[in-house]
């Protein structure tokens, strides 16, 4: 799972795990339709292919994740071009959101509008401290079309998702920490480790309980208290029907480590 380092994504897998890059550097990771029916693609091959078991997405260079969209493109095409792109951009982030295995943003730099968007797709998301992140859609007289203005709120709460949506202001590592749009914030020499050791934590688990849990949490969000605590309690049910739920209780009562199979 290589690709030859001209091209807008770059692929590798590692013991288990997929590191796909944006690699478009001289215009800060810019996201155009190239590059996002790569990640389609990647994607595509990535959820079929059981030996991955988790992915990170992270930007070439050391100065963008991704600013977002191609600007250029934007200035230049139709309005159907755009919803056009916005579409396939709404799929690839919907992709990820529903690969069925772990995916953490590594977030090296300037994250902004549909780049910050492909983020908040992922599970999890690690930036280095001198990253700045920021939906500034409403200032080139845009809007966050690409999956924002739905997830941030939820990430984050709908008042301080409104300041940084109506505003378009851009923020520190830090504060995005504080807000709870990111997880953690490292420096920038231990980003790939620290996100390696955030990744084994989760996939160390049993598969299909991670899985189960991912679901529960993002198909509750959009239902009410009572339905969302009937789907975990659903889920539940269904993680005891499989191997690993025997597997993990038996050796929680023997006091050793299981060994789960991912069945």
């Amino acid at each position: 799972m290589k690709q030859k380092n001209d091209s807008v994504l770059l692929v590798r897998k590692k013991r288990g795990i997929a590191y796909l890059t944006l690699n478009r550097p001289r215009v800060l990771n810019a996201l155009n339709a190239e590059l996002l029916l790569a990640l389609q693609g990647s994607l595509e091959k990535i959820k079929n292919d059981a030996s991955v078991k988790g992915i990170f997405i992270t930007g070439a260079g050391e100065k963008a994740f991704s600013a977002g969209a191609d600007i250029t493109f934007l200035n230049a095409a139709s309005p159907l071009q755009v919803r056009e792109l916005a579409e396939l951009a709404v799929s690839v982030t919907a992709q990820i959101e529903n690969l069925g295995k772990t995916s953490i943003a590594l977030i090296n730099g300037f994250a902004l509008g549909g780049g910050l968007e492909l983020a908040e797709s992922c599970m999890l998301r690690l930036a280095v401290s001198s990253a700045r992140m920021g939906h500034p859609e409403v200032r080139i007289g845009a809007v966050s079309g690409w999956g924002g203005s739905t997830r941030l709120p939820r990430l984050v709460g709908k008042g301080r998702a409104a300041e940084l949506l109506l505003t378009g202001k851009m923020i520190s590592a830090e504060e995005a920490l504080e807000m709870g749009l990111i997880n953690a914030v490292v420096e920038n020499d231990i980003l790939q480790s620290a996100g390696e050791t955030l990744m084994k934590a989760v996939i160390d688990n049993a598969p299909i309980a991670v899985r189960f849990t991912w679901e529960a949490i993002h198909r509750g969000l959009n239902m009410t208290s009572d339905e969302s605590a009937k789907l975990g309690a659903d889920y539940f049910g269904l993680a005891a029907s499989t191997e690993d739920f025997r597997e993990g209780t038996k050796a929680f009562l023997k006091k050793k480590r299981p060994s789960y199979k991912g069945k």
